[in-house]
């Protein structure tokens, strides 16, 4: 007979006022705490927004340096694309997290002048918040309590529409809950499952808070069983994927203009065009194929037909390699290519007729 699980409560503290900088996060959400007449108890969870503790430290930026401000905060640039309003990069950021825009926000700013910046440390952010939580309980009721602090965020996913809160830091929580080795319903061994209690967590307390509700804590109970003392528990930035268990550093884009000496964020990218984020015409994406091709390449020259790219060469060396690189550059351009030997092999080069190696690309 399967055992019924014990009720998990999520209670938004209503009535959180407006942070600002200077601001103690934990002795704000103990007042919020009794203003809804919640008594802390052994095993429960606040999530707190991150956006509070960014305006409570000062972690701001002026709007109108917003790129200057997300290239502050990147370790790498995993993916990057032109829109109408100017680069939006996809990168890591020195947070932890892979996200869009390394996680500067204008929205909640309470001022549309400033930026919020995400915490360097967010674990140490919430350890912050957890031990001024528990301080402050005990002195209030002069009992100790055990409890855990999630610091959450908002980001996008590959491969699925819309965005989640996630555990962006995190104290006395056991992030993760290994069942390798353990088995499912049916007695078969698990061997891959780790389930991502942090992310859970966080994600259903945005359910309760609310984007445009005002609402950045939420209280949990219910889940005492992944509550830990500091010390044993290893901090949301244990959950991103680093190093060779990072399949996806880069965007597929990305992966291809990289081989080619184009790292995503370079001044090599900016030289060649970064693909906008709106369909393109083939031509567009064909002449910034080119440009690829050639940007190692300087004896080497082409030219764009309808659809076709002539490549020229001052040898069989070089026009071998620069037609290599186009045909990649070409198929990272989502285009499909196919190299033929031209009619002719002569090309204009600075003004006068000049026979040279050369080869005809087809593509679509």
């Amino acid at each position: 007979m399967t055992t019924r699980a014990a009720p998990v409560t999520y209670t938004p503290l209503l009535g959180f006022p407006e942070v600002v900088e200077g601001d103690d996060v934990a002795e704000i959400t103990l007042r919020v705490l009794q203003l809804n007449e919640i008594q802390l108890k052994n095993g429960d969870i606040l999530v707190v927004s991150s956006k509070v503790v960014s305006k409570a430290l000062g972690l701001q930026a002026p709007a109108g340096d917003q790129a200057d401000a997300v290239l502050s905060q990147t370790v790498r640039i995993v993916a990057e694309r032109m829109t109408p309003a100017g680069v939006t990069r996809i990168v890591q950021c020195a947070a932890g997290p892979v996200m869009t825009a390394a996680g500067v926000d204008a929205s909640n700013t309470a001022d549309e002048s400033i930026l919020l910046l995400l915490p360097k440390d967010p674990d140490a952010a919430a350890a912050q918040i957890r031990h001024g939580l528990q301080a402050g309980w005990l002195a209030l009721s002069g009992s100790t309590v055990l409890t855990g602090v999630i610091l959450s965020d908002t980001a996008g996913r590959p491969w699925r529409n819309g965005q989640t809160d996630f555990a962006l830091g995190a104290c006395g929580i056991h992030v993760m809950d290994d069942l390798r080795g353990s088995t499912d319903a049916n007695g078969r061994v698990l061997s891959v499952t780790e389930r991502c209690v942090g992310d859970e967590i966080a994600a259903a307390a945005d359910l309760v808070k609310g984007k445009a509700d005002g609402i950045p804590v939420a209280h949990i109970r219910g889940l005492g069983q992944y509550v830990r003392d500091a010390e044993s528990t290893s901090g949301a930035r244990s959950l991103v994927r680093t190093g060779p268990q990072d399949w996806f550093a880069y965007g597929m884009v990305e992966a291809v203009r990289a081989a080619l000496g184009v790292q995503p964020g370079s001044a090599a990218a900016s030289e060649v065009g970064i693909p906008f984020l709106a369909p393109e015409s083939v031509a567009t994406r064909a002449r910034r194929a080119l440009r690829v091709a050639l940007l190692t390449c300087p004896t080497a020259f082409g030219e764009i037909g309808k659809d076709t790219l002539l490549l020229g060469a001052p040898d069989n060396f070089t026009l071998g390699v620069v037609a290599t690189r186009a045909e990649v550059a070409l198929r990272g351009e989502g285009l499909t290519a196919a190299l033929t030997r031209p009619p002719a092999p002569t090309l204009t080069v600075d003004g006068p007729l000049t026979s040279q190696p050369s080869v005809l690309i087809v593509f679509q």
